[in-house]
């Protein structure tokens, strides 16, 4: 199983709303609420990259989801 963090940057004022959908995506572990340029970050974990893609791609099409940046972990200890 790989990991991967998936920045996102949401609508003004919907950060709750989000990570609180976000919460129920199937293969997102934790998610969190961030100050700085992103949001909210989300580790994520998939047995391919195909789930990958598959997970991804349910990230960004939640509501007032405007963007997202997603860093998959090279190696884990």
């Amino acid at each position: 199983m790989s990991t991967a963090f998936v920045l996102v940057n949401t609508e003004i004022g919907s950060e709750e709303d989000v990570l609180k959908e976000l919460k129920k995506v199937e293969g997102v572990d934790e998610a969190f609420a961030v100050y700085g340029v992103y949001d909210i970050i989300a580790r994520v974990r998939a047995e391919s990259m195909d789930k990958f893609n598959e997970i991804v791609w349910r990230i960004r099409r939640l509501d007032k989801v405007r963007s997202t940046s997603t860093m998959i972990v090279m190696e884990e200890p």
